[in-house]
């Protein structure tokens, strides 16, 4: 069955050999164009069909360059989003975005009450020991780290959930998700470590110029993140389940990462352990840049990357795989 077309148009269709093409009326503003072709006569879709195919009907590469082309092709549309989702939190409330300031300047409050007015506690044989708030300070330096994990990875089995608009509706980017959700966590991240960098030179007198290397520190843990991230939103769509268990899991593990004590202090026995926790470099190098002045272990480092890197693509590559059947079971 065909219907008449212009000559123009007929020529533009033709060489496709659709079966079926309906247009809409001239003048219209509208302009859908649906056709009803046979998969195995091999038909090329047209182009305008091919942007707004629905997401069960195409395949995802996982490809590392597919992912970076995707990442720059929408890096507007994340900063956008994460803009949206890091104010969309305090939406009503009455002092809208400044709870991101005060939230972690009175968590620093209360740390400094704690472990230096109740508790008197000191960190352990560190290169400052005459200050008790320095405990405070350390603390709240592994906290900030260990909150960026705990935020991204407590979110990651319902981020595709919460967005079923985005699967159902429309071809979007569902890969730029999780990535959204990092960029949120890193700017709270950022409000923390400004009151940190403000209290670290009230109570210490000076700033190291170490602090500047904190994003390259956290560059590891953000790809590990992302794998994470990918791997257990995918999976959070088929096993919901998963949802309410990543907590149990994250808690234990906040517990057990030098964030209340220096893994120095642990027995030998358990020290080689605990270095199996993918949180414990992070944090101690980032208390050795923000607090300590110390530089980057550099061979750890690039140890702690590649394991990044790998985690992030077999995330990805898992991502992408499950991915074209979220809109049957969403």
């Amino acid at each position: 069955m065909h219907l008449p077309l212009s000559g123009a148009r007929e020529r533009q269709i033709h060489p496709a050999r659709y079966e079926i093409i309906v247009c809409s009326p001239p003048g219209s503003r509208t302009n859908y164009r649906c056709r009803a072709s046979s998969a195995r006569m091999g038909v090329r879709p047209y182009p305008v069909l091919r942007r707004f195919r629905s997401q069960t009907m195409q395949s995802f590469s996982a490809s590392p360059m597919y992912l970076l082309t995707s990442l720059v092709k929408n890096r507007r549309l994340m900063f956008d989003l994460a803009r949206r989702d890091a104010v969309g939190r305090y939406k009503g409330s009455a002092l809208g975005i400044f709870w991101s300031m005060l939230t972690p300047l009175l968590m620093l409050s209360v740390y400094t009450f704690v472990f230096s007015g109740v508790f008197k506690s000191r960190w352990g044989n560190q290169s400052t020991p005459g200050s008790h708030g320095e405990f405070a300070i350390v603390l709240f330096a592994g906290m900030l780290t260990f909150n960026i994990f705990s935020e991204c990875v407590n979110r990651a089995p319902s981020i595709v959930l919460a967005n079923t608009n985005f699967v159902k509706k429309i071809v979007f980017p569902l890969e730029i998700l999780p990535c959204v959700t990092l960029l949120s966590a890193l700017f709270h991240a950022f409000v923390s470590v400004t009151i940190l960098l403000v209290a670290e030179f009230l109570i210490q007198g000076h700033i190291p110029a170490t602090a500047l290397l904190l994003p390259v520190v956290l560059v590891p843990l953000c790809l590990l993140i992302l794998g994470i991230s990918w791997l257990l939103s995918a999976t959070g769509v088929y096993l919901r389940d998963i949802g309410q268990t990543i907590g149990i899991f994250v808690t234990a593990l906040m517990f057990l990462s030098p964030i209340f004590f220096p893994a120095s202090s642990l027995p030998a026995n358990f020290q080689r352990f605990i270095y199996w926790n993918p949180l414990t470099f992070p944090i101690e190098q980032s208390r050795n840049v923000l607090i300590w002045g110390k530089p980057i272990d550099w061979s750890i480092w690039t140890i702690y990357l590649a394991i990044g890197l790998i985690a992030s693509w077999i995330g990805f590559a898992w991502f992408q795989k499950t991915r074209k059947g979220f809109a049957d079971v969403i």
